[in-house]
């Protein structure tokens, strides 16, 4: 439907009533000129303390010349972003989810703020890229996702290797497999530049999505941060947004209900990090699209895992880019009719004829046929029962490990439970239960890559299983089950769970159960206290009022 191309920012800059705005504008650049024209956000969250969103100024340069290029004024804002990879095993982790609200809301207000009539949000690291699909939802002006890129892979002894080498050398240094001076070689290799962890976790997994869902122009994410045609990338995007604008496309019109499902379906193709169930889950509360947590196990078991990508699989980011990109996995799914093909991308186009454009490169083996894939089934699966009534989320891609019984060995912080794991403590068989780790109780929800990875480098991923109400990240390998809902800290059963209860966790039934009975789990729940809140005041303590059970998202408006 057409719009007027200035339907926002004629009420902030023109007219006599408007002098004191158009002043203020003039004294940082903009000219009469640039202010008679559509006014584009180009929101990103640069921060110089990590490398997934470094690259985004030099990105916003080149977005913002497309956009002068078709006609319109760039203005460029931020925000911040919190680094999942530097703050694990950390208090600082608890900032992580948190930021997810931050950052849409930033991004809301800005737009709001300065009446912008378009948007393209740059996005990189895990949280931004939810954030930035919420903040455009909330807005819903013609607006457009660019995903900054993946990180090139380092190369350590002859292979190339990404940070979550890093993570399990801490285990198999713990273990005594390798030594300090070898881990250090390893930190030294993993990360050669900027750009998102640099295979199928939870950053490339949303980037995915987004694609997947239309709201990012296909092939856009999977050009490398660092390689030099993402400036065209950028700078085509600026052109495209343009277009968006005059065609008065805005974001609710793609974020349909097939869109999510077909989101959904590219991260269970490609083994992707279990965090999209939380996202997908807050973005779809933003649009008032009726999804829940069992969606993802129903399309998830309909659609075949086809990416042999890290960390279940074989190869990284750049490898899919070169075999033939997200579009290829997109062709693979809309051929097998495992995509909803009439959804409406960004470009104009559907995902079937965006997925028709894809080129495979002859002999990759990143993207496996379908009538020849790595499993029939894909990666993400929901578990219920007495431990997990509203559900919790399990990636089963890269492993045949389908059932786990042990007793369990319970930890009410994620620190107590490294701790353990590096002083060799956890046993063949046990399962490990980190709680009151959650939205509400942590607060913040905190990935536990670093007991995982320690776990899986000590040499114990296929020995030993775990839950939390905590998270994981995209990096986690083995059986390890999360977002447990409800969390302990509102008096969920895994709050009940004492150290030798045996806990058995059945992939193919979809149960994860505490073998307590249920009389005992009774006299137990009537002896349970509520914990006092670790933050009493500023954001943590705001969020951990505010926030929704994991199974709707962690959302908290």
């Amino acid at each position: 439907m057409a719009l007027d191309p200035r339907h926002k920012s004629h009420t902030m800059v023109d007219g006599p009533g408007r002098a004191a705005a158009r002043s203020y504008l003039k004294s940082v650049g903009f000219t009469t000129d640039d202010l008679q024209k559509p006014l584009v956000m180009v929101a990103h969250s640069w921060i110089g303390t990590m490398p997934c969103n470094f690259n985004h100024r030099q990105l916003a340069d080149a977005v913002s010349q497309g956009i002068r290029d078709a006609g319109g004024t760039p203005m460029e804002v931020n925000t911040i972003s919190i680094s999942d990879g530097i703050s694990m095993g950390t208090e600082g982790m608890k900032a992580s989810l948190i930021s997810r609200e931050l950052i849409a809301d930033s991004i809301e207000l800005a737009g709001v703020g300065y009446s912008f009539d378009a948007a393209v949000v740059i996005v990189g690291c895990d949280k931004t890229i939810p954030a930035g699909a919420m903040s455009l939802a909330r807005l819903n002006i013609p607006s457009l996702m660019l995903y900054a890129g993946s990180i090139a892979p380092g190369h350590y002894q002859g292979r190339d290797i990404t940070i979550q080498d890093v993570f399990e050398g801490v285990g198999q240094q713990a273990a005594g497999i390798i030594d300090e001076a070898e881990l250090e070689e390893m930190v030294d290799a993993a990360c050669p530049g900027a750009g998102a962890c640099g295979a199928q976790f939870t950053a490339n997994t949303m980037a995915m999505a987004m694609e997947f869902m239309g709201l990012a122009p296909m092939g856009s994410g999977s050009v490398g941060a660092t390689m030099p045609e993402k400036m065209d990338v950028g700078r085509n995007c600026g052109q495209l947004v343009m277009d968006v604008l005059m065609r008065g496309q805005v974001p609710r019109d793609i974020l349909t209900r097939d869109a999510f499902e077909n989101g959904i379906a590219g991260a269970a193709a490609t083994g992707g990090s279990t965090n999209v169930v939380l996202h997908l889950l807050a973005l779809a509360r933003e649009v008032g699209v009726d999804l829940d947590i069992d969606d993802f196990d129903r399309i998830s078991e309909a659609t075949p895992l086809i990416g042999d990508l890290r960390p279940g699989g074989r190869y990284n980011a750049l490898d899919l880019h070169r075999a033939g990109g997200i579009g290829l996995v997109a062709r693979r799914l809309v051929d097998a009719g495992k995509l909803h093909g009439t959804v409406q991308t960004v470009t104009g186009k559907t995902i079937s004829e965006e997925a028709a454009n894809a080129q495979e490169t002859a002999g990759q083996d990143v993207v496996r046929p379908i009538g020849s894939p790595l499993k029939d089934t894909g990666g993400l699966v929901i578990l219920k029962g007495n431990l997990a009534p509203e559900g919790c989320v399990i990636k089963v891609a890269g492993y045949e490990r389908f059932e786990h019984r042990g007793p369990a060995r319970v930890f009410d912080c994620e620190e107590d439970a490294f701790a353990a794991v590096t002083a060799r403590e956890i046993k063949s068989g046990d399962v490990v239960v980190i709680r009151y780790e959650g939205p509400r109780g942590g607060p913040g929800m905190r990935e536990m890559l670093g007991v995982t990875a320690a776990l899986v480098g000590e040499g114990l991923g296929e020995e030993v299983a775990l839950l939390t109400d905590g998270r994981f990240s995209g990096a986690t390998r083995g059986l390890m089950a999360g977002h447990v809902a409800p969390e302990a800290a509102d008096g969920g059963p895994i709050g009940l769970v004492r150290d030798g209860d045996i806990i058995r966790f059945d992939i193919r039934g979809r149960e994860l159960t505490l073998e307590v009975d249920a009389g005992e789990l009774e006299n137990r729940r009537a002896e349970w206290r509520e914990r006092p809140p670790r933050y009493t005041q500023g954001v943590f303590a705001k969020y951990a009022r505010l926030v929704s059970s994991a199974s709707e998202g962690a959302v908290t408006g």
